[in-house]
């Protein structure tokens, strides 16, 4: 799949390491999601959008690559995207943010909106789709699907740790839509939570049960 990359870089499994220590205290978790976003968005941002301009420095006048203004969105599907955010922002603090809430039928695992507001012009944006766990991959496709809907044309998605499952349907479901993530682990276990995995990621970014 030449739209899929899974960085397994050693900073990022080091600290991918610490994440899914069960004694990782919230802090923590909340600082190493940021932390591992960034290090995704370096790779995610390669081929955004640039434009040329003119800078004068000390020396003499040059041109220079820019990112084109709103031209990148960032959509976290919540509740657990929203800890990816300033990872995002840390690199690209100007990029719009917009929010799609999804919820989870524990008995179906089918996904329902619940909630969605996005950035005006978005339809004009490469629009940069944010979850830590990309498990069935239900969630993500049904956000994307609404954003095609929106208009978007050009989509992207970043993920901390993903099952294949997860990645085989998302990109059956969107071909077009190039999926970044952190690491890619074993399998889906009987309740669709992917192992080795860290758990449910909403809780541990909030201290919640």
């Amino acid at each position: 799949m030449n739209n899929v990359t899974i960085l397994n870089h050693p900073l990022i499994s080091h600290k991918v390491a610490i994440l899914r220590d069960k004694n990782t205290d919230t802090k923590q978790f909340r600082e190493l999601i940021e932390e591992i976003t960034t290090l995704v968005t370096y790779e995610a941002f390669k081929d955004i959008p640039t434009v040329e301009v003119e800078v004068e420095t000390p020396l003499e006048k040059t041109t220079q690559q820019m990112i084109v203004d709103d031209s990148v969105a960032i959509i976290p599907i919540l509740r657990a995207g929203l800890g990816m955010v300033n990872g995002v922002h840390s690199l690209f603090p100007t990029a719009k943010v917009g929010h799609v809430g999804m919820y989870r039928d524990e008995e179906t695992c089918i996904p329902h909106e619940y909630y969605c507001k996005l950035p005006v012009g978005i339809a004009n944006m490469v629009a940069i789709v944010l979850d830590p766990m990309l498990a069935t991959g239900g969630s993500a496709i049904a956000t994307i699907d609404l954003l095609k809907a929106k208009g978007v044309k050009h989509i992207k998605c970043m993920h901390i740790i993903a099952a294949p499952e997860g990645i085989a349907k998302l990109h059956e479901a969107h071909p077009d839509v190039q999926i970044y993530c952190a690491t890619c682990d074993r399998q889906l276990n009987e309740v669709n939570y992917i192992v080795p995995g860290l758990g449910d990621a909403g809780d541990r970014l909030f201290g919640t049960k």
